[in-house]
């Protein structure tokens, strides 16, 4: 079947065009995809949430239930209010060698490149599949490709590995930190502020367990250090607090958020277990004093896996062939390669454009970097139609 043949630009500008910011639905853009690859024959699983506003998709090409290379992208692309464009962010726009629009680097490039080497894939017997993985709300938690992955090696073949495709500048990543995020909320009592004995005071509770974290963020400095990492180290930061409700009143509650960026080796269930002790066993008997209905609640609300592919990673050498490069990096960002390397599909981060113009205004990939993943692609076709060795 004879399908339409784009160039990468010409995709990217179809992809940029629809604006599949994370709290907005992106089935429009998957449904195009779909469309596309049945023009060409190829057969789409769509995996939607729960609502059907959203969806991911995957496709293989070349042999069918045969695990093989997955190019994995998301979908989403992070919100433009309050930035300073100076062209519509859904629409693309070409100044100088530079392609503008939200999403360029971040990362609609990699999916356009792959979606524009379907036909060249198509065109040749491989004997090792290309998959497509395209998800969503990877920008809110990675949430989209987690139920594509709990469908591997049942309805969806489970690749053999997997190249996520965000902004390297078309350089190797073999590791990147692993984000988790907490949420705390302390329930005291309300009381007039000229009586403030009879109440529990939310907001100074929260104010001990920000001491507790501080201690936490000084001791992940001083633990051994990872010289990949720009910084080297795993950070905590507190990243929203909010209580109290007028300033004659004893705030009654409090919430407050933390992230830890973690590198691999960092034991977060001792981070969890710790935090959750010092309000137990420091903060919750003093306020049950007072008031018996008081507490703490802590939760994760997101975590994602640290990602270290290790020295003997298929798919990293796989990479490193293809890319002609023999040094593998390490970045302080997180990708959805944690999780496909959990759910036991070896991962390896490589794709155009620069991570410093992801989630900024005029965002932008300059021309040659979809040039060289097209070239990169090119590659990995004929390695997928001549054998599976990899060394």
């Amino acid at each position: 079947m004879n399908g339409p043949s784009y160039s990468s630009v010409e995709l990217l500008a179809r992809l940029v065009g629809f604006d599949t910011t994370s709290h907005k639905p992106n089935v429009a853009l998957i449904h195009f995809v779909e469309d596309y690859l049945l023009q060409h024959g190829v057969a789409s699983e769509i995996v939607p949430n729960a609502a059907g506003t959203k969806a991911s998709l995957y496709a293989t090409i070349g042999p069918q239930g045969v695990p093989g290379v997955a190019l994995s992208g998301h979908t989403d692309v992070v919100p433009v209010d309050g930035q300073a464009w100076t062209s519509d962010p859904f629409v693309l726009a070409e100044r100088d060698g530079k392609l503008y629009g939200r999403g360029t680097a971040d990362m609609k490039g990699f999916i356009a490149c792959a979606l524009a080497a379907v036909p060249t894939f198509l065109a040749r017997p491989l004997t090792v599949p290309i998959h497509l993985a395209f998800s969503y709300d990877e920008e809110i938690g990675c949430l989209g490709v987690r139920p594509m992955i709990a469908e591997f090696g049942t309805r969806l073949t489970k690749p053999r590995m997997v190249f996520v495709g965000e902004p390297t500048s078309m350089s190797v990543v073999d590791s990147h930190k692993g984000p988790v995020r907490w949420r705390i909320d302390v329930r005291g009592r309300a009381a007039h502020s000229s009586m403030a004995p009879l109440g529990v005071n939310a907001i100074a509770v929260a104010g001990k367990l920000l001491r507790e974290l501080a201690e936490i963020e000084n001791e992940l400095k001083l633990r051994p250090q990872d010289p990949r990492f720009d910084p080297p180290y795993a950070t905590l930061q507190v990243t929203k607090i909010e209580g109290g409700t007028a300033t004659n009143i004893v705030p009654i509650s409090c919430t407050m958020q933390f992230d830890v960026r973690a590198i691999p080796g960092v034991d977060i269930s001792a981070i969890d277990r710790r935090i959750r002790a010092f309000a137990a066993n420091v903060c919750v008997p003093e306020m049950q004093r007072i008031a018996p209905e008081a507490g703490v609640d802590i939760d994760i609300v997101n975590q994602v896996p640290p990602y270290s592919a290790g020295a003997s990673s298929e798919a990293v050498a796989l990479a490193l062939k293809l890319a002609g490069q023999n040094e593998t990096h390490a970045v302080s960002y997180a990708t959805e390669a944690g999780l496909f390397q959990v759910a036991g599909s070896p991962a390896v981060v490589i794709g155009p454009g620069d991570i410093a113009q992801a989630h900024t205004a005029d965002e932008w990939i300059e021309k040659d970097q979809l040039d060289k993943c097209d070239a990169f692609l090119g590659r990995l076709r004929d390695w997928a139609e001549h054998g599976s060795a990899v060394r």
